[in-house]
């Protein structure tokens, strides 16, 4: 399967440091590689609406839940680019992953059966130099690739508060050089042993 990788924009920033960071990663992909790039301020989901046992789940046929659905089953990465707030993914992300919820519950989707084996990265922008502040972030994007049976690739990580910060961290912009040619194992919970 030719690789095909998602960008899924989480800022509430136009051209923040997350996603600058995330593009200086993109330029390194090979040309034959396809990109597709959401910003979920661009195409906004409705509140989550935990529906798992009061109905049947209805696969969306347009609009941007649709949107976002195809997309995510049709990449082999998808690159989850979220500034840390308040130490985890934003709202736009947090939204994005509780809809993998109601797809996991929507017959014919074989959502988690598609999505296994596929692989999931992070790349976000922190305002601490401490890089561990992000652990819950990290762990949220390990613990969703873990349970749907993914790869994790990891999160690429960057400093920056005000716009444009990020390139000035020439320490994430080395990463990013070769953050998406590692190869990613297999995600597993913590309590796992490899």
């Amino acid at each position: 399967m030719t690789r095909r990788f998602l960008f899924v924009l989480g800022s509430a920033r136009r051209e923040g440091n997350s996603e600058l960071l995330a593009r200086r990663a993109a330029e390194q992909l090979p040309a034959d590689v396809e990109q597709q790039w959401i910003d979920l301020a661009d195409h906004p989901l409705p509140d989550f609406e935990d529906l798992r046992h009061d109905s049947d789940h209805v696969r969306p046929r347009e609009g941007d839940v649709a949107l976002l659905l195809d997309a995510t089953l049709a990449a082999t990465d998808i690159v989850i680019v979220s500034p840390l707030y308040w130490y985890s993914v934003s709202s736009l992300t947090k939204r994005y992953l509780d809809y993998w919820s109601g797809w996991l519950r929507t017959p014919g989707l074989d959502f988690k059966e598609t999505l296994a084996g596929r692989t999931l990265w992070g790349v976000t922008a922190l305002a601490h130099e401490e890089q561990e502040v992000a652990d819950p972030l990290v762990g949220t994007l390990n613990n969703s690739a873990a349970y749907m049976g993914m790869r994790f690739g990891g999160v690429l990580l960057g400093n920056g508060s005000k716009p444009g910060d990020v390139l000035k961290d020439d320490a994430a912009l080395t990463r990013a050089k070769t953050f998406f040619a590692q190869e990613a194992p297999l995600a597993r919970f913590p309590y796992e042993t490899p």
